[in-house]
């Protein structure tokens, strides 16, 4: 699964350590995920969406191999 979690932030000018405040993980849990070395909990990814008031098929986008 893809994101675009470091596009919207930077479109929102935060850094990786505001987004982690905001939806209550560490900043290391956001830079696994921008990664795509961890996939976040629906409850996380919504979350995350909700920070970004974007729907979460437009921040987390499913590839035909998942």
């Amino acid at each position: 699964m893809k994101n675009r979690i470091k596009v919207e932030r930077a479109e929102k000018d935060i850094t990786q350590q505001q987004l982690a405040e905001a939806v209550g993980v560490s900043r290391q849990t956001i830079v696994a995920i921008e990664k795509n070395r961890f996939l976040p909990s629906t409850p996380l990814a919504l979350k995350i969406a909700r920070y970004f008031s974007k729907p979460v098929e437009s921040i987390f986008i499913l590839e035909d191999n998942d």
